[in-house]
């Protein structure tokens, strides 16, 4: 059974549900940053450019300046790929609380 999450990650469990259900990717996700921002984001898979939904949102975050991240919310798996584990890792460091759903 999932961890129960806090209220500010159930903001994070709406928003990366709602994104993943409007563009009907394989996987939804949002994050928070340090200063309490969101981001939310979807699987992009186009010919020429195949970004996770957790890349897609930590994109956003370093785009808009952010310096890390509190919390992590992924919808559509149960396990966190390598990949967005170690993006993960390299901009928030390894106190980021991460939830699959």
């Amino acid at each position: 059974m999932p961890e129960e999450l806090s209220a500010e990650d159930r903001k994070l469990q709406t928003l990366a549900r709602a994104t993943r259900a409007r563009t009907g990717a394989a996987q939804g996700a949002a994050v928070r940053d340090t200063d309490g921002r969101t981001y939310a984001g979807a699987t992009v898979e186009l010919p020429s450019l195949q970004v996770s939904a957790i890349g897609v949102c930590i994109a956003m975050a370093v785009a808009s300046g952010s310096r890390g991240l509190e919390a992590v919310v992924l919808m559509g798996t149960d396990t966190l790929p390598p990949a967005d584990a170690a993006a993960i890792q390299e901009f928030a460091g390894d106190q980021v609380t991460v939830h699959l759903r």
